[in-house]
């Protein structure tokens, strides 16, 4: 568990002076805009006592505040001016259209970004303890392999969910959509195949720290689950009496199903497949390309910390939004990173293009097989890999064979896989 914060005895009266001169002095603003907790804060006073400061910046904090009603609960939050910077940047890169969000044609779309809606359900499942290799989960995913175990099961439901998700975009939350959701995301996952789909009945649920077996969150009863889901439905199809930015909206809805913990398991797949639909249906549709979940995935203990720094700092929900704002930036920066990647690896393939008869796709699938000489092709895999038909995809492996780049595989009476032929290399040094 984090330090909990000292208690504040200091009036109001004596507070201001106090935060007055520390924001004439520039002390007050980092603390502020990074949204620091008492077990940060408590190290950066320099002439007055740790609590002197924390009690500055929680009045500061509370001037501010916006507060929602969740059941019987109050939550709160300041939007910072990082935050708005932040949001700006948002607005800008993750909605427009891709040619100035990354630099690429929209006709090229589907090229470069079809591998990130993967990587999301392959970090997502991560997060929640799946064990498999990232290149052994996207094999399953492309070729559309039947899932052997656990993790490999979390993975496919994941993609199957998101791709719901892009094609329900649209549509009002309910309860009853949230238990579709849940019930897609954790078929054959769950020690009760029961529990798929339905929202716990039990108060037997906690949060536990699984390195000490620290109870580290109690969610609420499970009577109360009927009016918190139906306020959260209701904030997440309507507008609040006060703006609040939509992604600041996509935060919360994140952060509330986590804290309300309504199923057994699964709630954190959950909460991450309903921030990213909560954020397509506002416009944001380059966050179908954010793998938000691999950010996390690399610094659990962050995302951990934001829950427990909100329940513990009187349900500020400020620390919570921050997190998971910075966590999109890192997730668009490394969209476009890939998508470098991706670029440089078709200008690589280029080459291959100068062959006669060789298309784009051919000339990425010939690089494929010469990266990796041991790779074993399907058409289904060149299917999902591409985004095309059936047809399409065997027309290009079929020809491939026919110019001898390729060897066939008969795996049965209908199914065939490619490999790499022995007169590869022959014949692409000829070209």
């Amino acid at each position: 568990m984090v330090e909990r914060p000292p208690h504040i005895t200091m009036t109001t009266d004596d507070i201001i002076p106090i935060m007055v001169k520390l924001q004439m002095n520039g002390d007050l603003t980092p603390i502020i805009n990074e949204y620091q907790y008492w077990d940060k804060v408590k190290y950066k006073a320099k002439t007055i006592s740790p609590v002197e400061l924390w009690s500055a910046v929680k009045l500061h904090r509370k001037l501010r505040y916006t507060s929602l009603r969740f059941g019987g609960y109050t939550f709160n939050f300041m939007v910072t001016d990082a935050m708005q910077r932040s949001l700006h940047e948002a607005d800008l890169h993750i909605g427009g259209n891709l040619g100035s969000n990354t630099g690429i044609a929209e006709t090229d779309k589907t090229k470069f970004v079809v591998n990130s809606i993967m990587e999301e359900a392959i970090s997502s499942s991560q997060i929640e303890g799946a064990i498999t290799t990232r290149k052994q989960a996207k094999d399953m995913i492309r070729q559309e392999k039947r899932p052997k175990n656990k993790s490999e099961q979390m993975i496919m439901n994941n993609f199957i969910t998101m791709k719901h998700i892009v094609h329900h975009k649209n549509e009002d939350l309910s309860p009853e959509g949230i238990l579709h959701i849940h019930q897609i995301i954790s078929k054959g996952t769950l020690d009760e195949n029961d529990d798929e789909g339905r929202f716990r009945i039990t108060d037997d649920i906690h949060v536990v720290n699984h390195s000490n077996s620290e109870v580290v969150h109690t969610p609420p009863n499970a009577q109360e689950l009927k009016e918190l889901i139906r306020d959260l439905c209701n904030f997440f199809n309507h507008d609040t009496s006060n703006f609040i930015h939509p992604i600041v909206k996509g935060c919360i809805i994140h952060f509330m199903i986590g804290w309300i913990h309504p199923f057994v398991d699964g709630n954190g797949r959950t909460a991450r497949a309903l921030f990213y639909w909560y954020m397509l249906r506002q416009g944001y549709w380059l966050t179908e390309y954010l793998s938000i979940s691999r950010i996390i995935q690399e610094n659990k203990a962050q995302y951990e910390k934001a829950y427990l720094y909100t329940e513990t700092d009187e349900n500020d929900i400020g620390y919570f939004i921050h997190y998971h704002i910075k966590t999109m930036e890192k997730a668009y920066t490394a969209l476009k990173q890939y998508i470098s990647r991706k670029q440089q690896q078709v200008s690589q393939a280029a080459k291959f293009m100068k062959i006669p008869g060789i298309n784009d796709r051919m000339a990425q699938i010939l690089k494929i097989i010469y990266d990796d000489g041991e790779r074993v092709l399907s058409i289904k895999e060149i299917e999902n890999r591409f985004n095309i038909s059936r047809f399409t995809a065997s027309t290009d492996l079929k020809a491939l064979s026919e110019f001898g780049f390729l060897d066939v595989i008969q795996v049965n009476k209908k199914k065939r896989n490619y490999i790499k032929s022995n007169q590869f290399d022959r014949l692409i040094n000829r070209h």
